[in-house]
């Protein structure tokens, strides 16, 4: 377990519900600072919603997220505000609003959460379009923008405030191979470059062995395997080895629980 010192997001005993059904059970794990943390898992394994918890747009039943000072589960709406101009966010499909050039989606933060002027603003912008590789791609709107373009451009928007902490939810997904690998090594060069700390969500195998520093797996709400690529490669545990080799896993139904549950009667 890592000192307090080197802790930049500490997740403790988790527990998440949507009604009656438990969604994430006891999660606990910490994200060192400087480090890239993947979490991963299949469809309905809970990253999505692990994620939505540490960004505090849901909040947990049980337990407590500690980020940049705070419980972020307990932290009044003006903490929360002052947290999160410490965060940056990739959304999974961009989130560009389409009625902004690629220019003014990155100097959205800028213009909300500052009173700098427009020419440090726009000399901000710059340097961070360089950065992911759209310098003079400004003036373009988010409707003529390739799909690895628009995941470029918001990732520009993430880190245009130069946050402590950078999120991303599937940053590669739907990308074809060649732009997936260029994204992964971007994302490489940045942490390399700043020592941002990251956390990515992804079931992109691929890329999270390429990017991961630590992986995080989660399944049916539970973290099955934590530890780095070699140590989730070499994984004992069934459930991580059906995820790495796309393996259905055998689903065994007692037939009165079935009856039971299709007809709403008890099968004595």
């Amino acid at each position: 377990m890592n000192s307090q010192a080197d802790t930049a997001i500490s997740v403790k005993d988790l527990v998440v519900y949507y009604g009656d059904r438990k969604i994430l059970k006891e999660v606990s794990m910490d994200v060192r600072e400087g480090e890239i943390m993947v979490i991963m898992g299949g469809s309905g394994s809970g990253k999505s919603t692990l994620l939505r918890h540490l960004l505090a747009l849901e909040h947990p039943r049980s337990g407590a997220i500690h980020m940049l000072g705070h419980d972020i589960t307990t932290a009044s709406q003006t903490d929360m505000l002052e947290i999160r101009k410490k965060i940056g966010v990739a959304f999974q499909f961009g989130a560009l609003l389409s009625s902004l050039s690629v220019g003014e989606n990155v100097m959205l933060p800028l213009l909300e959460h500052t009173r700098l002027d427009r020419s440090t603003m726009e000399v901000m912008l710059r340097l961070k379009l360089e950065v992911v590789g759209l310098a003079g791609f400004e003036a373009l709107m988010p409707a003529e923008l390739s799909g690895g373009m628009t995941k470029r451009a918001a990732l520009a928007r993430a880190i245009i405030m130069d946050p402590q902490l950078l999120f991303l939810d599937e940053p590669s997904a739907g990308l074809d191979p060649v732009v997936a690998a260029a994204l992964d090594d971007l994302i490489l060069q940045l942490r390399d470059a700043t020592g941002m700390t990251m956390v990515v969500v992804t079931h992109e195998l691929d890329s999270a062995f390429k990017i991961a520093d630590r992986i995080t797996v989660l399944d049916k709400g539970e973290i099955v395997e934590a530890g780095n690529v070699e140590q989730v490669r070499g994984s004992t545990n069934p459930r991580v080895q059906n995820l790495l080799n796309r393996r259905t896993e055998e689903i065994v139904t007692d037939v009165d629980e079935y009856l039971e549950r299709l007809t709403g009667l008890r099968i004595d």
